[in-house]
């Protein structure tokens, strides 16, 4: 069975074994990856149209408790900048994102002990207060599940946890020993249990990474069913242990897009941050190859640089209307219409 197949069986529904999507991603021609793209933008018109949602992002802190190996904020790098938003900041970025047309506002942060389940939940209940009309998505990593729910009785709708990868061997290899899969996994299934529209996603190309791993990752997706899924390639940082290691692809990138939009029809789909500091339009290609979302940054210009989870990340030194703008631009320049809305995700069923 040649690619273009594996390609037209997964548009149609079907759902391939281990081997051949691993098949596929270890062996695709450019010609098959635009050919896939090509499907998997189709499939992304029919449901959603020619529209791209925008979600601003407030990072609310630099300080993070955990160490993984890739991260530029990870508690063990010394030379990472530091800052803490207040919830008046915080606030404050919501009301000019607000002004500028956002409906959802995605709180990401490291997992900083500082702000703890009161002062999420303070946080979330006046956001809520003050703009009812928009969505609330957190990203703040591993909680216990009361945690969750306390935010979520406050107000939160959206949760995005990366799974990062969904090999167990894998995982461990990119993180120190008192971080576990099966913890990342339990809170994906508490997320998902409260009732959040929930997040997952994984890295591309990071260090020790196979075909079959990112088989495995395209698997986990589809048993999950989660609302979004947020993929983008491993970008190495210079102070972490895996300084020297190569990025990932834009080419591996595009595919993981494709395929995860193929196999997930109504997924809302990112197309990062990471793609486009990969390369200079990666987030147009993203869009391009079935991605539906772009989430332009609306932190306070003064502390963009210091939430620098890999090098050369784009943006740092703009404000949130210069952040907005380049990509509105970007957007309709391949065609696209950016949505004004909470864009929540519908489910509808295209394959039988």
């Amino acid at each position: 069975m040649n690619n273009r197949e594996r390609i037209d069986r997964l548009a149609a529904g079907e759902l391939l074994p281990k081997e051949e999507l691993t098949a596929l991603l270890a062996g695709y021609t450019e010609e098959e990856r635009l050919y896939a793209a090509d499907r998997a933008r189709s499939m992304t018109d029919r449901i959603f149209g020619r529209r791209v949602y925008f979600r601003g992002i407030v990072e609310l802190s630099s300080y993070c408790k955990n160490n993984c190996y890739y991260c530029g904020i990870r508690r063990g790098n010394r030379q990472a900048g530091r800052y803490r938003l207040s919830e008046e900041e915080i606030l404050g970025c919501c009301d000019r994102g607000y002004q500028l047309g956002y409906r959802t506002f995605v709180l990401q942060g490291g997992e900083d002990p500082w702000f703890d389940d009161g002062r999420i939940v303070s946080l979330v209940r006046r956001i809520r207060e003050r703009f009812p009309d928009c969505a609330i998505t957190l990203s703040l990593g591993e909680k216990e599940r009361g945690s969750y729910q306390r935010y979520y009785d406050a107000g939160a709708d959206r949760y995005l946890l990366r799974h990062e990868t969904a090999n167990p061997e894998h995982y461990a290899r990119l993180h120190p020993p008192e971080m576990s899969w099966q913890r990342r996994m339990q809170c994906l299934k508490d997320l998902r249990g409260i009732g959040y529209q929930t997040g997952c996603g994984c890295m591309v190309g990071s260090p020790y990474q196979t075909a079959e791993h990112l088989a495995e990752d395209l698997l986990f997706t589809r048993a999950f069913r989660p609302q979004m899924v947020g993929i983008g390639p491993f970008l190495p940082h210079k102070d972490t242990p895996f300084c020297r290691e190569k990025p990932g692809t834009l080419r591996d990138t595009l595919m993981m897009l494709s395929l995860t939009r193929l196999m997930n029809p109504s997924v809302l789909l990112p197309a990062t941050t990471a793609l486009g500091t990969l390369t200079p339009g990666g987030r147009e290609q993203g869009i391009l190859a079935g991605a539906n979302v772009i989430m332009p940054n609306i932190s306070p210009p003064q502390v963009r640089g210091s939430y620098l989870l890999y090098d050369n990340k784009i943006g740092v030194g703009d404000d949130e209307v210069s952040s907005r703008d380049r990509v509105v631009q970007a957007v309709r320049a391949i065609g696209y219409e950016i949505v004004v809305g909470r864009g929540d995700y519908q489910e509808e069923k295209i394959h039988d």
